[in-house]
């Protein structure tokens, strides 16, 4: 007896693409089957073209005098072996060594890291050309193109998973506290050891530097975008770090009441308020006082202490700035030249 659930198709009912129960036609299926071929020859290619740029980061740390071991991912971004990771993973290292997929191991040593961005800059100590991948403009990205993520998640050499592009734009805190700007959200499966791994695009070039997972969330895992790597890269090899300014206040989120929004005009529904200013400080020098409100930087609105950060790069360092503030219920405007971070 035949059940009609569970049943074979003979060669016949494929060739003319009859079902029991009713007709389908054998184009349908072949299209159906052609698009999962092409998608999986696309991923294919792609892990051929990346993987030998993968390599598998493993860490001996020390902290509060106790030793232990450590691994990740990361992406071998030039032939003299560049590498980029998470700050995470190398945080604390004595000592770094590289695993390609081959099995070829090399030790690696610490151009510079940004806890900020959570990326952090490595040298292959090699003399070989390395295999490497390149990196994308991230800010061509559009949610629904394909997210390719390629690591060594639970110590697994060149585990793939696939998926979309979620979001971008997203704002991700960073160890330190503070925020990532320009996130990839991507629902490509990350596992811990994924972290400083590429999610590349369906060419083949880096999208952005894997970087954490909300755990007890399915599907929403995130990557600093490769234009804020790349950003970090240049800064470190330019500089040894990335160079921020400060203007030298101590600050905390205020909430506008809606009577000052609507009188000064203002759209924002919060800003800064300045709790302390630094002695001799860039703040102090321009005039502004404990109890000011920050509302703009440039005529940039300011409607928390992470958009201070956003606005103070490098570019700012030592340029003049006018800075909006609101004190006694007037807006005032003054002149700052923000200070390096140490």
């Amino acid at each position: 007896m035949e059940h009609s659930f569970f049943r074979v198709l003979d060669d016949t009912e494929i060739e003319t693409g009859i079902e029991r129960g009713g007709a389908r036609h054998d184009g349908v299926r072949r299209d159906d089957v052609a698009l999962m071929d092409a998608y999986s020859n696309a991923v294919v290619d792609v892990v051929d073209t990346v993987s030998p740029a993968v390599v598998h980061v493993q860490v001996r740390s020390s902290r509060g005098g106790r030793t232990g071991q450590g691994s990740g991912s990361g992406v071998i971004v030039s032939p003299d072996g560049l590498v980029l990771t998470n700050n995470h993973v190398i945080d604390g290292a004595q000592s770094i060594t590289l695993a390609q997929g081959d099995g070829q191991r090399f030790g690696a040593r610490l151009v510079g890291r940004d806890p900020d961005t959570d990326i952090a800059v490595l040298r292959a100590e090699t003399t070989e050309r390395l295999k490497f991948a390149r990196l994308a403009d991230s800010k061509k990205l559009r949610p629904g193109q394909i997210a390719i993520a390629i690591g060594n998640p639970l110590g697994f050499q060149s585990t793939v998973t696939a998926g979309i592009i979620s979001a971008v734009g997203r704002s991700l805190r960073a160890e330190n506290g503070r925020l990532i700007d320009d996130v990839i959200q991507t629902d490509a499966a990350l596992n811990p050891g994924n972290s400083g791994g590429p999610l590349v695009n369906s060419s083949g070039h880096v999208i952005g530097i894997n970087t954490a997972t909300i755990m007890g969330a399915q599907g929403l895992c995130f990557a600093v975008a490769s234009n804020t790597a790349e950003y970090v890269l240049t800064q470190i090899l330019s500089h040894g770090r990335v160079r921020r300014g400060v203007m030298g206040i101590v600050a905390e989120h205020v909430v506008l009441p809606q009577r000052i929004r609507h009188a000064l005009g203002l759209t924002q529904a919060g800003a800064i308020g300045i709790r302390s200013v630094q002695n001799n400080g860039p703040a102090e020098a321009a005039g502004l006082i404990a109890g000011d409100i920050l509302i703009a930087v440039d005529g940039v609105a300011i409607a928390g202490v992470d958009d201070v950060a956003r606005v103070l790069d490098a570019g700012r360092i030592g340029q003049k700035a006018t800075l909006t503030v609101l004190r006694a219920g007037e807006k005032l405007e003054f002149s700052i030249v923000p200070e390096e971070r140490g």
